[in-house]
């Protein structure tokens, strides 16, 4: 499960990154655009960071 995770995570980015865009054309809130860009953002730093060899490995 600990190596899917990461792909989860990246897969949940692009999903959000879809949903901003979506959100933007459809003339939203900002409050919502920023708020779905911040969890796509977050969603990305977190997979990539999984994927980085670190102290445990």
């Amino acid at each position: 499960m600990s190596s899917a995770l990461p792909i989860l995570l990246l897969v949940l980015a692009g999903v959000l990154v879809g949903g901003v865009w979506s959100l933007y054309r459809q003339g939203a809130p900002k409050g919502a655009l920023l708020l779905t860009a911040l969890l796509a953002v977050l969603a990305t730093v977190g997979g990539v960071l999984w994927l980085l060899p670190g102290e445990g490995q």
